[in-house]
């Protein structure tokens, strides 16, 4: 009895290490340390840019994932969940390419945020967009400064943030200063 008990003690501990070390990822510290904040570009979504007259309340008048993009953005969702990250407030874009993708990630629900929208059909709109941007990380970091913030938008918000472009489904862990300006970043491309 008494070496099943040690046996199972010993079996506890390896099992709790390796859940805590799994939780401690470089990953999962950053996204937990109030000074960074996760962007993704939606998954696959077969096409570009949206269809002329598209409505953002009718998904149907848009681009939209393909079968591809909605298993691409599953697997990312359970790579996040192996990085240690089971939970995250998720913002997206209203653009139901991004949606669909932010809900599929099963890390919470999905928040809608302006901030995010795409301003692909009209570029004289990036500096407002970005500054608004900024503004919703700045506040959310100061409002939930230990909670993971996953947010689900367009190439050219990315671009214009951090000046990187990003493919289908890939993510930039981005540090952000007080402001929510961008400070640097890590790319992880899409799993």
């Amino acid at each position: 009895m008494k070496f099943f008990l040690s046996t199972l003690f010993t079996l506890i501990t390896l099992f709790s290490a390796s859940s805590l070390t799994q939780a401690q990822t470089p990953f999962a510290r950053a996204m937990q340390d109030g000074q960074h904040v996760l962007l993704m570009r939606h998954a696959d979504a077969p096409g570009y840019g949206d269809p002329q007259g598209y409505q953002l309340n009718q998904c149907s008048s848009q681009r939209n994932l393909g079968e591809r993009g909605k298993k691409q953005a599953q697997a990312i969702g359970d790579w996040i969940a192996k990085q240690g990250i089971q939970q995250a407030k998720v913002y997206s874009s209203a653009w139901c390419r991004c949606f669909d993708t932010a809900t599929l990630l099963n890390k919470g629900p999905v928040t809608k945020e302006a901030a995010l929208g795409s301003f692909f059909d009209n570029m004289s709109q990036a500096q407002k967009q970005t500054q608004e941007l900024m503004n919703l990380i700045q506040l959310e970091r100061k409002q939930h400064p230990t909670t993971p913030i996953i947010m689900v938008t367009h190439h050219v918000n990315i671009e214009s943030f951090t000046g990187k472009v990003l493919g289908s489904g890939d993510m930039i862990l981005v540090k952000v200063d007080s402001s929510g300006r961008a400070l640097s970043h890590t790319l992880y491309p899409s799993p």
